[in-house]
C-alpha cells in the first residue's frame, strides 16, 4: 500500500500563495567573487563563491557529462569554466580571485575560460600541497 494523495480543489483567495502569485528572484548581485579550481588527474571541479567564501555555484567535468579519462582533459575543464562564467555573469560578476589546488591538466584552461568571457582576475593563488620530505622510506630487504 502506497501513500494516498489528497487532492483539494478550491479557489485561491487574495493574499494566499497560489498559481497566480509572482515569483521573486532570490539571487543576489555580486561585483567580486572567488573561484576555487580543484584539478586532479581524473577530474576538474570548479566552485564560484562570494568574497567571504560562501558557495554560490559549482560544477565539474563529470557533472557536464564527461566520462572516464575525458574528465581530466583541459577541454572538459574549459567547458566547466564556461558554464560557471555564464552563471557569474548572470549575477553581475566583474572580478574574481582565483585559488588553484591540484596538479591536473585542467588548471589553466578553467581559468582561461573565465577570462575569455570578460571577467577580470585580481589574483591567482596556488594552494597545492607539496611534501617537504615525503613519506618514510621502506626498510632495507633482509635475505
Amino acid at each position: 500500500m502506497g501513500k494516498k494523495r489528497i487532492v483539494t480543489t478550491g479557489e485561491v483567495k487574495e493574499g494566499e500563495k497560489g498559481a497566480s502569485a509572482p515569483k521573486v528572484s532570490a539571487k543576489k548581485r555580486l561585483d567580486t567573487g572567488m573561484l576555487f579550481v580543484q584539478s586532479t588527474y581524473n577530474n576538474t571541479k570548479v566552485l564560484l563563491a562570494d568574497p567571504k567564501g560562501n558557495a554560490i555555484a559549482a560544477s565539474s567535468a563529470g557533472a557536464l557529462g564527461f566520462k572516464g579519462a575525458k574528465k581530466g582533459t583541459p577541454f572538459a575543464a574549459a567547458k566547466v569554466g564556461e558554464v560557471l562564467a555564464e552563471k557569474g555573469i548572470a549575477l553581475g560578476l566583474k572580478e574574481i580571485a582565483v585559488v588553484i589546488n591540484g596538479v591536473g591538466s585542467g588548471r589553466e584552461s578553467a581559468v582561461r575560460s573565465f577570462v575569455a568571457r570578460g571577467i577580470s582576475i585580481s589574483s591567482i593563488k596556488d594552494v597545492t600541497p607539496v611534501p617537504h620530505n615525503g613519506p618514510k622510506p621502506k626498510k632495507p630487504r633482509r635475505v
